[in-house]
C-alpha cells in the first residue's frame, strides 16, 4: 500500500456529491425515512403464510388442460 501524502486527513475529511446531496435532503425531509420505510411495508412485507389454508386451496384447485385452445372435452 502506498504511503499517502501528509497525514491523509484531507482524504478523511473527503464526503462525495452524493454523500452531500443525501445528507442535505435527509435535514431537508426528516420524515422520509419512515415514508420509504412504508413503502416498503406496504410492497414486500406480507402477512405468514397459513400452510394449512394453502394446502386446502392446491387441492381443491381444478387442474388445466395441456392446450387450453382446444376444444376437446
Amino acid at each position: 500500500m502506498l504511503p499517502l501524502k501528509g497525514s491523509g486527513f484531507a482524504m478523511a475529511m473527503y464526503e462525495s456529491d452524493i454523500t452531500q446531496f443525501l445528507k442535505t435532503l435527509k435535514q431537508e425531509r426528516p420524515a422520509l425515512e419512515a415514508e420509504q420505510r412504508e413503502g416498503r411495508n406496504l410492497l414486500w412485507d406480507k402477512a405468514p403464510i397459513d400452510l394449512e389454508e394453502r394446502a386446502r386451496a392446491n387441492e381443491s384447485r381444478v387442474a388445466q388442460r395441456p392446450y387450453v385452445y382446444s376444444s376437446d372435452n
